[in-house]
């Protein structure tokens, strides 16, 4: 007599055996995962956006504050009419004044640097006193920039 072969029994719950190796990606896993890398480059992107707005704004701050730098030294260069108010402004100056005399032509340089340097909504202003006693201020549109004030002023007191 032949042994009989011993009977393969599956486990209770087991699922029918399949037809062979299960090979590659369903479609739904390859959309799921492409919607996915798509929304993170979408991220990488909105930040990259929002970090060189943030940069500009930076570089237009520390633009002024060189160019209010530049002023004061200018003004030290030509103290008698810094005393005598000759630089001083009425106010926030946006268009360079007719330069008619070493003060205005500063002032004209200035404010064309300013322009160039910060943007073309850049205004400056000067108020000395006959102590020499000075202030000099910068204002622009610094809306761009994330959480951005819709006018930035940038300040410098000194005594020359």
């Amino acid at each position: 007599m032949k042994p009989t072969p011993p009977s393969r029994t599956e486990p209770p719950g087991a699922s029918a055996p399949r037809r062979g190796p299960r090979q590659g990606l369903g479609l739904i896993e390859v959309l799921v995962s492409v919607l996915i890398v798509s929304v993170g480059m979408l991220g990488a992107a909105a930040m990259q956006a929002v970090t060189l707005r943030n940069g500009q704004g930076t570089y237009e701050h520390a633009q002024s504050t060189v160019l209010t730098q530049a002023m004061l030294d200018a003004m030290r260069a030509n103290l008698q009419a810094v005393t005598t108010g000759g630089y001083n402004t009425a106010g926030f100056v946006c268009t360079a004044p007719t330069a008619s005399n070493l003060a205005t032509r500063d002032l004209a340089r200035w404010i064309n640097s300013l322009q160039a340097m910060v943007g073309p909504s850049a205004c400056g202003s000067v108020n000395c006193n006959a102590a020499g006693e000075c202030l000099v201020r910068v204002q622009w549109d610094d809306s761009r920039r994330t959480g951005g004030a819709t006018t930035m002023v940038v300040e410098t007191g000194v005594q020359l």
